[in-house]
């Protein structure tokens, strides 16, 4: 192993630690993407993914409860500026929903907060990446 991969894997594996000290898991991201995962509030899975674009960030939140039928409150900031709301049902096959959207790349940094609230069962998921 060279010096080079040697100093890949170092810096991967301590970003890992800091990532999961954080109890959030970092998936692999490709062309500047950011991917994050983690655990809702009674179990439940989330998955952000920031596609930075010259003019867009594309934008892609799942909540997975494993439950089909189930409605989410969902909501999408950028910097403190909300650019999404809305409801959302899970479906089948995975008990899963996916919100899909492009926001404005504004100058300097994306601090992107994704939000979901199940009114029925209490549970939230908060998702959190910047770009």
């Amino acid at each position: 192993m060279s010096k080079r991969q040697s100093r890949i894997l170092a810096a991967t594996a301590g970003a890992l630690l800091l990532v999961g000290a954080a109890g959030v898991i970092p998936a692999e991201a490709r062309d500047g993407d950011v991917k994050v995962a983690g655990t809702c509030t009674a179990g439940s899975t989330w998955k952000l993914k920031l596609g930075p674009r010259t003019r867009s960030i594309e934008t892609e939140f799942e909540v997975d409860s494993n439950v089909v039928g189930q409605q989410w409150t969902v909501a999408i900031t950028d910097n403190g500026v909300t650019v999404f709301t809305g409801a959302r049902t899970t479906v089948a096959p995975s008990g899963s929903f996916t919100v899909d959207k492009r926001i404005p790349n504004v100058a300097g940094a994306d601090a992107i907060v994704a939000t979901a609230s199940n009114a029925a069962t209490g549970e939230s998921c908060v998702a959190s990446a910047s770009v």
